[in-house]
């Protein structure tokens, strides 16, 4: 597959000096397995750099930005932009996804919660190529253009609530009772995991979600339970 490197570089407003950084936090690990001899490495450390990057940037511009809110809001403000599913998404409107270096068993697995994984992955590793290459500042600019112009409709659709948190704090109001959860499956090798979590009322299973980590899949599982007994987030 020809990949247009020139084109991207012009839809992301950064000009590599090195186009192999750039290529290189394209290249998953599965390609390099069926491709041994390929002059770029994975880019997972990248990705390292680049989750750091991100965090420090978004922590900086919540705290610039809302001088006046305290520790608690400006923790779950930045929870709601950073997490795998925010990113995953950009990462697709900037189509990021056609860029991908993968094994053909990978790039058939197009809607799985493993490719939101690999595109979330990828957006970080982006932002670690251009920070690597350009600096923080050129990082931060990036960072501002397609992840924090997300915030208003976070903010304004209350989408930074955690969903786990409101149904307990639903639970105990209108029923008093304190949810818990049970991991009711773990499938796949240790490296793809997929975990199912059950949310149970006393010993009545509410609702079930799935997630590559316990965390995740519990909060799928308090959005489900949410979604059916109509309680809305506020």
């Amino acid at each position: 597959m020809k990949r247009n490197w020139q084109q991207l570089e012009q839809k992301i407003s950064v000009k590599f000096a090195d186009k192999n950084l750039l290529k290189k936090a394209f290249v998953h690990r599965s390609y390099l397995n069926e491709n041994p001899g390929f002059k770029l490495g994975h880019n997972e450390r990248l990705e390292f750099l680049g989750d750091a990057v991100m965090e420090l940037a978004v922590t900086e511009w919540l705290f610039c930005q809302y001088p006046r809110s305290p520790e608690g809001d400006l923790t779950n403000w930045r929870a709601s932009l950073v997490n795998s599913q925010t990113i995953a998404q950009i990462a697709r409107e900037l189509n990021l996804e056609s860029y991908l270096f993968l094994s053909r068993g990978e790039a058939k697995d197009k809607n799985s919660k493993a490719r939101q994984m690999i595109l979330a992955n990828v957006f970080e590793a982006l932002i670690g190529a251009i920070y690597l290459d350009q600096g923080m500042n050129k990082s931060c600019q990036f960072i501002e253009k397609n992840l924090l112009v997300k915030f208003e409709e976070i903010l304004e659709n209350h989408l930074y609530l955690d969903p786990k948190s409101k149904f307990q704090e639903l639970a105990q109001e209108k029923l008093n009772i304190t949810p818990f959860y049970q991991v009711l499956s773990e499938k796949g090798p240790d490296h793809k995991k997929v975990f199912a979590v059950g949310v149970y009322l006393e010993d009545k299973l509410v609702a079930q979600g799935q997630g590559s980590s316990k965390q995740e899949a519990q909060l799928a599982a308090a959005q489900a339970a949410l979604a059916k007994n109509n309680w809305k987030l506020e």
